[in-house]
């Protein structure tokens, strides 16, 4: 059963866009929201028509031609021209998931009512949304600055009939979708070309879509891992309270209980150990996912105060009889923070590496490269090259996007975030890590078998026994991609609620 989300002033939660994103849920302006709108342009109108001063971007040019002035006939020319001529992306499309945010974001930032926009071009935004009419978005061109630029143009191009969108699993031109659809072209009035451009929403939509995967990776990477120190026969005492009290970060501590929780009851963890300590890898899993967790609940809160905000430029402000051309559009606070998110990301599968590494390696009664028969078989030694080969490339995805920056528009945007790279490198990191957890998933669900007839904890077991349907035990050498690809899925869609 569908259900309609009310665009509101209230805050927009992480997980009421996941449940929008992901639900099938289609989207409605509430009435407050809609006299927002309305009363924002009837404003704008009124003062465009009693003074003849310039104001930037909606009497002006764009950028560096902010000194050039436009006649009040040419003012729906000006913006149509301006979001033609900045549809300029180019390299792989946009994933349809985040393009569906990205209009999700564009709708909510607009709703304040303090963008100027007319409120068919907002209807017509949550139309698009709702028919899931998804235009065609590539990933580069933003220096994440003046607004994701090209990006929200392509969004915006279907709007008057230009472009292309994928509806209904085939690609339109944008004329033909407003055929398809039986919906008139949107004429823009002053200001809306610039108010659908400048904004966040490309570095904010990927930003979403990242947190709410690193919510899950997070848990996974502390199952799996818990899973990966029980198979290893490695010892509970790294994760007692008491070692977490006297250095008391929130994420360490956070994740030393759940990594406890998980393992109550198992035989392994609670047999005599013949060790007297565990490699950092298993031993400083709290330390080191807690510092990821850390950060998560850092960027989350930078993303969430950003898709509850208003990031178009100028801004229009009613009740003062203001209109201030600023800088809200900057996305440096999201290029820092999708940086770090990449690096912390990065560290959960670079340790992960590491596990799967000791697990094969011979150590603590486990056959080389845990196969029953190692040298006739390989085993599992092949996959921890490929996690080896997907951690280094996210150490080279981690270089920060954030300080660098390339003068633009004859020096009028000489100071720009690169956040939109930061969020797409983001992107890929999380997709990488996916990849890393699901071989350690194999190699420690592998271990575990040679432990037998000890088990691991009921709740462990019930994952092993739920993955066991994807990825059977590898009796001898078998082509593992498959495996690998099943692991991956089984990953993004496993309950985890073991």
């Amino acid at each position: 059963m569908q259900t309609t989300h009310s665009i509101s002033n209230k805050p927009l939660t992480l997980q009421e866009l996941d449940a929008v994103l992901h639900g099938h849920a289609k989207i409605g302006l509430s009435e407050n929201s809609r006299q927002q709108i309305t009363r924002c342009r009837d404003y704008l109108d009124t003062k465009l028509a009693a003074t003849a001063h310039p104001i930037y971007g909606i009497n002006t040019g764009f950028g560096s031609l902010y000194d050039k002035h436009i006649p009040k006939d040419k003012l729906e020319t000006l913006q149509e021209n301006l979001v033609k001529s900045h549809a300029c992306g180019t390299g792989p499309e946009v994933p349809r998931e985040i393009v569906l945010l990205m209009l999700y974001l564009k709708v909510q930032s607009l709703s304040y009512g303090y963008s100027g926009v007319q409120l068919s071009t907002v209807e017509r935004l949550v139309d698009m949304f709702n028919q899931r009419v998804l235009p065609r978005v590539y990933e580069m061109g933003s220096l994440g600055a003046s607004g994701d630029l090209a990006p929200l143009a392509h969004l915006s191009l279907p709007l008057i009939g230009l472009g292309e969108a994928h509806y209904l699993g085939k690609i339109y031109p944008g004329g033909e979708i407003l055929h398809l659809l039986g919906w008139q072209r949107i004429h823009f009035k002053a200001k809306e070309g610039l108010a659908l451009l400048n904004g966040t929403q490309f570095m904010s939509a990927y930003g979403a879509w990242c947190l709410l995967h690193a919510q899950r990776l997070l848990t996974l990477a502390n199952m799996i891992g818990a899973l990966s120190l029980d198979a290893f026969d490695g010892r509970l005492e790294p994760f007692e309270a008491e070692v977490h009290k006297i250095r008391p970060h929130q994420g360490q501590v956070n994740v030393a209980a759940h990594i406890k929780n998980l393992l109550t009851g198992s035989d392994i963890i609670n047999q005599p150990k013949k060790h007297v300590q565990d490699p950092y890898s298993f031993r400083c899993m709290p330390q080191v996912h807690g510092a990821s967790d850390d950060t998560i609940q850092f960027v989350t809160q930078t993303i969430l105060t950003e898709i509850n905000s208003v990031s178009d430029n100028p801004n229009i402000f009613v009740d003062e009889d203001k209109i201030i051309s600023a800088g809200n559009f900057h996305g440096q606070p999201l290029a820092l923070g999708l940086d770090f998110l990449a690096i912390a990301l990065a560290e959960l599968g670079s340790i992960s590496e590491r596990r799967t590494y000791q697990l094969i390696s011979g150590s603590r009664e486990l056959p080389n490269y845990l196969v029953a028969n190692p040298g006739i078989n390989s085993g599992l030694m092949i996959p921890q090259y490929t996690a080896a080969s997907i951690v280094s490339q996210n150490k080279q995805l981690c270089s920060p996007a954030s300080v660098d920056s390339i003068v633009s528009s004859n020096g009028q945007e000489d100071h720009v975030s690169m956040g939109a790279n930061a969020a797409t490198k983001a992107y890929r990191v999380v997709n990488n890590l996916y990849s890393i957890l699901a071989i350690e998933l194999i190699t420690a669900t592998q271990a575990l078998h040679f432990r037998q007839p000890l088990k691991t904890s009921a709740r462990l077991e019930k994952f092993v026994n739920t993955f066991r349907d994807v990825v059977p035990f590898i009796e001898t050498d078998r082509a593992l991609h498959p495996d690998m690809v099943n692991a991956e899925k089984f990953l993004k869609s496993c309950t985890l609620e073991f």
